[in-house]
């Protein structure tokens, strides 16, 4: 074919793609990006070794099939190879709990129990049946296994293979026979009258003796009264049983109507209920076995747990009542032979956490240390949405647990005798994951020490003191130890890198700095066509000081076109300036074609970001779409005045928490931002969740004055830019009636400079690929037409 035909039709090509594309000049689509996976690569994950420290399991799909699968990999051989379905099936459990030589390991999967001895690799079954057998652990001197089935707790004998159950939890209490006083006169008469009915009487008297008599051999039966039990343990030397008891409140939950099913016909969703429930009522019990009785835990001497909350001073008018402050409580953790153990408890007000020493023998406590937080308790390992990290020190005299005390969450050690705390680590950085080493003499963790977008993997010796990097390349180092502990499993990334699997020897145990050998590779030939962006992690200043982190994606001088997006990460407490592989990874590849269209980006770590510490965390206390919108202003700002950015061609967008934020400010910034897509959004808090809401704004009978200055709802009369909103109706996470409630304010406000597109079929994280393309083919087009007067 001659050059001149062949160089005429590739520019048609190139300029029918462009066309196609909506005055795009990318060399991405939306489309193409919006496959996700499909277009990327299906990366590895769920890593977990054998117990030899041979090889390495992880899910992976390199054959774009339907569904990842398991893998392998050799490390003598250097092969990696797919696991047949039923080789995957028995493989054994990594969530397992060891004994104290690691020369056994207890786990459950499949609803049964397993027995693996380590050295000769030997598995035996526990159990083999249709329910369902978890929490399996040593017990007895490492003699008895013990799990639980619906829901009691048996053990079974490494020696003689009995099995015992110890529990017997039950909803039928056993009814006693009251009789009136006159009835049993007549009772008392009759027995004196006739013989035979004494003589009945006493052989059944008798016979009611043995029957009590052989039911002392048997489990105490424990009345639920109708409430849940969880949580069940059995301490290490079998002499107690704790069990939780929780009291569930029937608060009203909301209905999302399916309208796309299969039957034709709209079906409704029962689904969450709205911040503001009643809270549960949590009691710990303990089961005394050899004398037969339970009893409370008593936490009526909890320090400060009369605490009221200094909001309620705004409220004088108000009566403010908890009557029990007492949230979930978990554990007990005990040590090794069962003589000591701890709790961990919080607050059903999110605004404390205590770790206390259990007296099993009366059920009483003792209080060991004290988290509080005038806004809420949370960061990396102290349980703000879980039970927090805790255990027992090699010592067993002691424990360890994380805490914010400093301001960033960190490692502690505390003596269980004399109450006395050290910091194990300390600084302006974070720790997550801590575990002990297997010769109890150091730590393993992972920090962002080096800048809050970097996390890499330490060690540190057991009491504290130098920090040793044993991971090297700037990222996110997600690893896993072989158990010998002299190989590094990592799932690594780059920001503009998507996660591969590498392998590292650990430097405690190698004697050269060998360096990571990459495993996998996969990502897409079409992936890799493309010169993907590392964007820019910056600071700038905000208006009160503060120093935000962000990612700058900088277009060339040559097709800079002075507008700019500002993108606001979901969730509210997630980090996004990071360096590596974001789990916005769709968004990423779109704020490259975003710049490739001559647009800047900034993506920001507002305020209730994670990563930077417990006051950046409690930022936004009271009042979100406070400083975690101002950031985005001042974001705008910084553009404007640094990279010069036109102040009037500035937009905004987001999902999630991202999308409450895009609302707020295109009410309340409507002279920073002149378009905003608001994904998935929150418009009134009222509206969400009591778990999340009720830890940053309190309740909206408690707190009122929280919802209405945090709730976009009441601030639409603000709307001066162009919004678009862009929803799944059978979102139950954000329900879809949120947005319609905007939609219905906006209307009766006469506000027209605003849409809203509907998707049927899509809960809070979109699956479909036409659904993602449909909404970023309309963000696209909304930025195009508002910051730079695009027509379709």
């Amino acid at each position: 074919m001659p050059k001149k035909i062949l160089l005429s039709l590739l520019l048609l090509a190139n300029f029918l793609v462009t066309k196609a594309q909506d005055n795009n000049a990318s060399a991405l689509s939306i489309k193409q990006i919006m496959q996700g996976d499909d277009f990327i690569g299906h990366l590895p994950s769920n890593v977990h070794w054998s117990e030899n420290s041979n090889t390495i399991y992880f899910n992976w799909n390199p054959e774009q099939a339907f569904s990842d699968s398991l893998y392998t990999y050799h490390t003598t051989t250097k092969e990696i190879k797919k696991v047949s379905f039923e080789d995957a099936y028995n493989i054994p459990s990594s969530r397992a709990t060891y004994n104290a030589t690691k020369s056994k390991k207890i786990y459950s999967t499949h609803g049964d129990v397993f027995l693996m001895d380590i050295p000769s690799e030997k598995i035996t079954q526990i159990t083999n049946t249709q329910a369902y057998e978890s929490q399996p652990h040593f017990t007895n001197n490492e003699q008895h296994v013990a799990y639980v089935l619906n829901n009691n707790i048996y053990t079974w004998d490494l020696h003689t293979g009995v099995t015992k159950q110890i529990t017997n939890f039950t909803s039928t209490k056993d009814k006693e026979e009251h009789r009136s006083e006159k009835d049993e006169w007549l009772y008392q008469d009759q027995l004196g009258l006739f013989d035979v009915l004494k003589t009945r009487k006493a052989k059944q008297d008798q016979q009611d003796l043995l029957y009590d008599t052989a039911d002392l051999k048997k489990p105490l039966p424990i009345y639920t009264d109708g409430k849940s039990i969880s949580n069940l343990q059995l301490s290490p030397n079998e002499k107690y049983v704790t069990y939780l008891t929780i009291k569930r409140e029937k608060n009203k939950g909301t209905i999302t109507p399916h309208y796309v099913t299969e039957s034709g016909y709209t079906e409704d969703q029962k689904t969450r209920s709205k911040v503001g429930d009643t809270p549960d009522t949590y009691e710990l019990h303990v089961y005394d076995i050899a004398n037969r009785k339970t009893y409370p835990v008593v936490l009526d001497n909890l320090e400060g747990l009369d605490y009221i909350p200094e909001y309620t001073k705004e409220y004088p008018d108000k009566d403010y009542k908890n009557d029990n402050r007492i949230g979930y409580i978990s554990g007990p953790v005990w040590n090794t032979d069962g003589s000591k153990a701890i709790l961990n408890i919080n607050a059903n007000d999110y605004k404390d956490r205590w770790i206390v020493l259990l007296n099993a023998e009366d059920g009483s406590i003792t209080n060991l240390n004290h988290q509080h937080n005038e806004a809420w308790i949370a960061g990396p390992g102290i349980g703000g949405y879980g039970s927090g990290e805790l255990g027992w020190m090699p010592d067993q005299k002691s424990i360890w647990f994380q805490s914010e005390v400093s301001g960033y969450s960190h490692l502690y050690s505390l003596n269980t005798s004399s109450k006395k705390a050290k910091a194990l680590t300390s600084g302006n950085f974070e720790i997550y994951d801590p575990f002990i080493s297997n010769d109890k003499k150091h730590w393993y963790f992972t920090a962002n020490k080096n800048h809050p977008g970097d996390r890499q993997f330490y060690s540190m010796s057991i009491n504290g003191g130098k920090l040793k990097q044993l991971t090297d390349k700037v990222g996110g180092n997600a690893v896993t130890l072989s158990p010998d502990e002299t190989q590094m499993a990592i799932l690594y990334s780059y920001s503009n890198v998507p996660t591969e699997l590498f392998l590292k020897p650990n430097p405690l145990f190698s004697t050269t700095n060998t360096k990571a050998i990459q495993i996998t590779n996969s990502t897409t030939d079409a992936f890799n066509a493309y010169a993907w962006r590392a964007p820019e992690v910056i600071t700038f200043t905000a208006t009160d000081g503060a120093e935000v982190h962000a990612r700058l994606y900088n277009p060339d001088a040559k097709v800079k076109n002075k507008a700019a997006v500002i993108f606001v990460h979901g969730a509210g407490y997630l980090q996004n300036a990071h360096q590596w592989w974001s789990v916005y990874y769709r968004e990423y590849m779109f704020h490259n074609l975003l710049v490739d269209n001559g647009y800047t980006v900034l993506d920001i770590d507002y305020r209730g970001s994670a990563g930077y510490g417990s006051a950046w965390r409690t930022g936004i206390y009271r009042h979100m779409g406070g400083k975690d919108l101002s950031d985005q202003v001042d974001g705008a700002a910084y553009l404007v005045k640094e990279l010069g950015i036109d102040k009037d061609k500035v937009g905004i967008y987001g999902g999630s928490y991202g999308g409450f934020i895009t609302l707020m400010g295109m009410f309340n910034e409507a002279d920073t931002f002149a378009a905003g897509a608001a994904i998935r959004s929150v418009g009134d808090w009222a509206a969400y969740n009591h778990g999340y809401t009720a830890r940053i704004l309190n309740t909206p009978v408690t707190d009122s004055l929280a919802y209405r200055r945090s709730s976009p709802i009441y601030f639409a009369d603000g709307l001066k830019g162009d919004l678009l909103i862009l929803h799944g109706m059978v979102d139950d996470n954000v329900h879809f009636q949120d947005m319609v409630r905007v939609s219905q304010r906006l209307i009766e406000l006469g506000k027209t400079n605003w849409e809203m597109a509907v998707y049927p079929v899509e809960r809070h994280g979109f699956v479909e690929p036409s659904s993602w393309t449909d909404e970023y083919n309309r963000i696209f087009k909304l930025f195009n037409k508002s910051l730079l007067q695009i027509k379709d």
